[in-house]
């Protein structure tokens, strides 16, 4: 691996980032771990592929909910559009709670979030999030 050694690291500490910045990524390595350091550009890059999914269900009153698939998220509201707008602060303000407390949320089953975690995070605007959020009808 073209791991750089965390001591170097921190002796060229103001070169490494500026390269980080300017030219490619970074892995650190210190005694078992590594690290990946680079820019917001590249991460936002990196999780280009990732989109929401959901699912939309009309509920008998005539409003809609709708389902996330990656995250366990559901919203209702009169229409669909009001429905996304919804899912989409929530995902959001999942995201915000799940990164406050990292250590926690991010083992075992919820591990699979990370991804779009970050994403809403890049993001930091509900209106974008609803903008990738991908709908399709349920079973009625």
């Amino acid at each position: 691996m073209l791991a750089i050694n965390a001591t170097r690291a921190r002796n060229e500490w103001s070169s490494l980032v500026e390269s980080v910045i300017r030219e490619k990524p970074a892995i650190i390595k210190r005694t078992r771990d590594y690290l990946f350091f680079t820019n917001i550009n590249v991460l936002e890059s990196i999780l280009t592929a990732y989109s929401f999914h959901a699912e939309t269900l009309t509920e008998d009153d005539g409003s809609v909910t709708i389902s996330l698939d990656e995250i366990d998220l559901a919203e209702n509201a009169p229409d669909t559009q009001q429905a996304i707008s919804k899912l989409a602060k929530a995902i959001l303000e999942y995201s915000e709670d799940y990164y406050d407390e990292f250590a926690y949320w991010s083992r075992d089953d919820r591990k699979a979030h990370i991804p779009y975690v970050f994403k809403a995070l890049i993001l930091n605007d509900a209106d974008k999030i609803g903008g990738l959020i991908k709908c399709r009808r349920g079973k009625i």
